[in-house]
């Protein structure tokens, strides 16, 4: 019918009618988290929509570490703007909030707290200036100790842990003023001297592109390069007017090679005039002379040269990270604290990237501890109690890797590298290392290795793809003696046919097959008459 409206489509969503005008104050809302939600709905400074609107912008700005003017502020007004201010400045506040949003709404959840004292001091007696200050200090008083824990944290480990919590803050106190503490510290003066740590924690991981190409060569490939050579050539330059050969006559002005006929006008009293005027204009008729000199330049030329070179390997890096770490009595001391160096850094790499890790810690027999370094509270406080213990036990290398090889089952260790830091003071079963060599054909896992020690052994050869020499590890401990040897390479220096590589397999065999030989000879020894 005509005076009927058309009917409403039904694809589209029904709006809301009746509460439409209520819900459009609280818009802001969806912008705010809901631990912000009651502080901001029910403060009782500023009208509700410029302060949810302020809370929004406030939490934005402080996300990218920046605090606002105090003539930019929406909520509060003068004077708490200016006073508040002054505190975010010397506290430095507003840089601890950059990218952490759980901090930014522990802040503002704060800042409301103690704005919605000011009423409360009002009733009690004071003026309005008393209590805008007194509120203002307590939030300064309360945020001064935080921040310095927040300093030590970051000192330490590059960033404030992840607080979803407020009551964790003193969790974090204590833990700093723990004996386990001091452990992290020395972890991290030594970590200031390995810088190449750093880089090989970074290059661990297959999930992203890398910046450069690797440097381990994949092959041998045939390249030009440049070469500049400077080629000799000699030649003849003939120079004009040297004294040598006579090729003819010319008009010049040169009287010693002028012609007899040009001399006999000097004698006559009006030729000489013609003669002085002939050389003043350089027609004189005088002998042309020339000589040649033999000239050797030397030449610059590129040429392309072709030459071997190795090709790079395609190698992504920051990845997932699995970290065996070898606490046996034989890391005692100096190899202590840069194992320890190692499991930081892999923490503070992990927390500052995204990305995960996991430490093995391993001992002797049936003697691992897995570690989740998570960027939390309690990944902190486990961090800190690993690195707060001590070192001793044996050495049992195979109960880790077969834990990194379980864990790299799993969609979420798939792109995991193996670092692998140790004395190298142990040894793989033979169908461990053959299993490890399968996944490493399989699924591009690289190992990596550091060595804490003064040569590299037979068993981390057979493990690892690169190795890192800390050459002087007994400087992070009581000694300051510098390493006695030249080179960590002393087993395959000294031994090659102890590294079980692919040739040498060929080239020998097992125990078994050598005791079945041995037994066949001696019973055709008997045999034979």
């Amino acid at each position: 019918m005509a005076g009927l409206s058309a009917a409403p489509d039904p694809g589209t969503p029904a709006r809301p009618v009746l509460f439409g005008a209520l819900e459009a104050r609280l818009a802001a809302l969806d912008a705010l988290p809901r631990s912000l939600w009651l502080g901001g709905l029910t403060h009782s400074i500023g009208e509700l929509e410029s302060r949810l609107n302020a809370l929004a912008v406030l939490r934005e700005r402080l996300s990218q570490g920046e605090w606002p003017a105090p003539g930019q502020w929406r909520w509060p007004a003068e004077p708490i703007a200016g006073a508040l201010a002054s505190a975010f400045a010397s506290l430095d506040l507003a840089r601890h909030c950059r990218r952490q949003d759980a901090l930014v709404d522990t802040v503002l959840m704060s800042l409301l707290f103690h704005l919605d004292l000011i009423v409360d001091y009002q009733d009690r007696g004071a003026s309005e200036d008393e209590a805008i200050a007194r509120a203002v200090a307590a939030f300064a008083a309360d945020w001064q100790d935080r921040c310095g824990v927040m300093d030590e944290l970051v000192a330490a480990l590059g960033q404030v842990p992840y607080i979803d919590d407020n009551d964790r803050w003193d969790a974090l106190a204590g833990l700093l003023r723990s004996t386990s503490w001091q452990a992290v510290l020395k972890a991290r003066d030594a970590m200031a001297r390995l810088p190449e740590l750093a880089a090989t924690l970074r290059a661990l991981g297959r999930a992203r592109p890398a910046l450069a190409p690797a440097m381990v060569p994949q092959g041998q490939a045939e390249s030009l390069s440049t070469a500049e050579l400077q080629p000799t050539e000699a030649r003849s330059v003939r120079v004009p007017d040297l004294p040598g050969e006579t090729r003819g006559i010319q008009r010049s002005a040169r009287i010693s090679r002028m012609l007899p006929a040009e001399a006999v006008l000097l004698g006559h009293p009006r030729l000489r005039l013609v003669w002085h005027a002939r050389r003043a204009e350089r027609t004189l008729l005088t002998y042309e002379d020339d000589d040649r000199l033999t000239d050797i330049p030397l030449a610059h030329v590129t040429l392309p040269r072709p030459a071997p070179a190795p090709v790079p390997a395609p190698h992504p890096e920051q990845g997932p990270m699995l970290v065996c770490v070898d606490t046996s009595g034989s890391m005692q001391g100096g190899a202590e604290a840069v194992a320890k160096a190692v499991v930081l850094e892999a923490a503070r790499c992990a927390h500052a990237e995204g990305r995960d890790c996991r430490v093995f810690a391993f001992g002797g027999p049936d003697e691992v501890l897995e570690l989740s370094l998570s960027p939390d509270v309690d990944g902190v406080l486990r961090l800190t109690h690993f690195l707060g213990q001590a070192f001793g036990g044996g050495t049992d290398i195979c109960g880790p890797i077969e834990r990194c090889l379980a864990a790299m089952a799993t969609a979420r260790w798939q792109q995991a590298d193996l670092l692998l830091a140790t004395d190298g003071a142990f040894g793989a079963t033979p169908a461990l290392a053959r299993q490890l060599a399968e996944a490493k054909q399989a699924t591009g896992l690289r190992v990596q290795g550091v060595l804490v020690g003064d040569r590299e052994t037979i068993g981390l050869l057979e493990l690892a793809d690169a190795v890192l020499w800390v050459r002087d590890w007994r400087r992070f401990g009581a000694s300051a003696a510098v390493s006695p040897v030249h080179s960590k390479s002393l087993t395959a220096e000294y031994f090659p046919g102890a590294l079980r590589n692919e040739a040498n397999r060929r080239s020998t065999v097992s125990g078994h097959d050598a005791s079945l030989a041995v037994r066949a000879g001696a019973h055709r020894r008997k045999e034979s008459p």
